[in-house]
């Protein structure tokens, strides 16, 4: 980019173009824009700074916008919620609480768009500890419950699991969009209440609130969970053409995990074999488990198509040969199941480790299988001992 001399772009005019290249993703052109900034000397202004974050976050240059951030010599509050939204767009939740906290640390009082966003990291993570003590700000603060704000805090606790406080929120903001009911109509389907999922979706359109894409997301996952094979064809039906709503993969993958969990095979693999746009693996991950947990995996019944078309797909993810050496292992088709296994092990794949998680006063506790990674992992284990020889010794029966 060259600018005429005699005409220095102020300010505003460099925040202007950061913020155009954010818009388009136009990671080179924005990058020509810093490094004339860094020639004029405007890389220390706040404002320019801000939008320079904001353009590097939205390219999902996650490492050139801390580094922008951590460079600044004076910050505003819209700083730090630039960099926390940013870690937050690129999945690095952990990072987002990181500079929540040196945000708390430095001073600098949280505004309503910095709890929102880390309501989000809080129900991504399921930390449920640190959101309660936002939600508990927020009341010390006497800041207003505004729909954007309400509508994080409904998804934060229905994302963590706790639906009365999810349900309370949302009873008592009086103003709620279609993202606060979906929130709740996910929340619930999510957890297995897929009933009262469905009958908050019918107050919503009651209440003349129209539905959008996300809602439909959770309308389909409380059919499935629930075993409502017609009323779920009906509602991806009625979204098509009630509301005009395009389809997308996940609906697509809902609507096989509809069929697919009450059994109907065949019906599920004809679907996505007529989906009007290109199924991906995990539209197909979802029929196979449906076809494991019925036990389909006959020569040319639907578990072996499935199959084919997975590892025509994907033929190096171990995850994938897993799942069918597991299901063949599961009809005693030792042969088939042994051949995948040795396959993996000429090719080196190996399978992911299991992973879980939980937490613990605000504190996120990873395992993986077959790894220690905690320091006191040996204290645990000898707890996990401890417990077994008191259940032994009480003669009480576990697993």
């Amino acid at each position: 980019m060259r600018c005429c001399s005699s005409n220095k772009p102020l300010e505003l005019t460099y925040a202007a173009m950061f913020k155009a290249c954010a818009l388009l993703y136009s990671l080179e052109e924005g990058r020509q824009v810093h490094v004339d900034c860094l020639k004029r000397g405007l890389d220390s202004d706040v404002y320019v700074c801000n939008t320079m974050i904001h353009f590097y976050g939205s390219c999902k240059k996650i490492i050139n916008a801390r580094k922008v951030f951590d460079e600044m010599t004076h910050t505003s509050v819209v700083s730090w919620n630039t960099i926390i939204s940013a870690f937050l767009k690129v999945s690095w939740f952990y990072e987002s609480l990181e500079y929540y906290m040196r945000m708390r640390v430095n001073g600098i009082e949280p505004n309503e768009t910095t709890k929102v966003v880390v309501l989000s990291v809080c129900a991504e993570l399921g930390n449920l500890t640190i959101g309660k003590c936002v939600h508990t700000r927020i009341i010390v603060n006497g800041l207003k419950l505004t729909c954007q704000l309400g509508t994080a805090l409904v998804n934060m606790y229905a994302k963590c699991g706790d639906l009365s406080r999810a349900s309370l929120v949302f009873e008592t903001m009086r103003v709620r969009n279609v993202w606060t009911w979906s929130a709740m109509i996910h929340g619930l389907a999510q957890h297995g209440l897929a009933r009262r999922a469905l009958l908050l979706f019918k107050k919503m359109k009651d209440d003349l609130v129209e539905p959008n894409d996300v809602t439909f997301i959770g309308v389909l996952f409380a059919c499935s969970h629930a075993g409502l094979v017609e009323d779920g064809c009906r509602f991806f039906d009625e979204m098509k053409h009630v509301y005009g709503i395009k389809p997308r993969l996940t609906h697509y993958g809902a609507m096989v995990d509809v069929l697919g969990r009450s059994g109907r095979l065949n019906e599920a693999y004809n679907f996505i074999m007529n989906m009007e746009i290109k199924p991906d693996p995990t539209v197909w991950r979802t029929l196979l488990s449906a076809c494991s947990v019925h036990n389909d995996i006959d020569f040319d019944g639907v578990g072996e198509k499935v199959q084919k078309r997975l590892l025509d797909l994907e033929p190096r993810w171990s995850g994938n040969l897993v799942i069918i050496a597991n299901k063949y292992a599961d009809v005693c088709k030792w042969n088939d199941a042994a051949q995948l296994r040795k396959m993996m092990k000429v090719t080196g794949l190996k399978k992911m480790a299991a992973e879980s998680c939980i937490e613990v006063k605000g504190s996120n506790f990873r395992f993986l299988s077959g790894y220690d990674s905690q320091a006191s992992s040996v204290n645990i284990y000898l707890l996990i001992d401890g417990l077994s020889l008191n259940m032994k010794s009480s003669n009480i029966c576990y697993i």
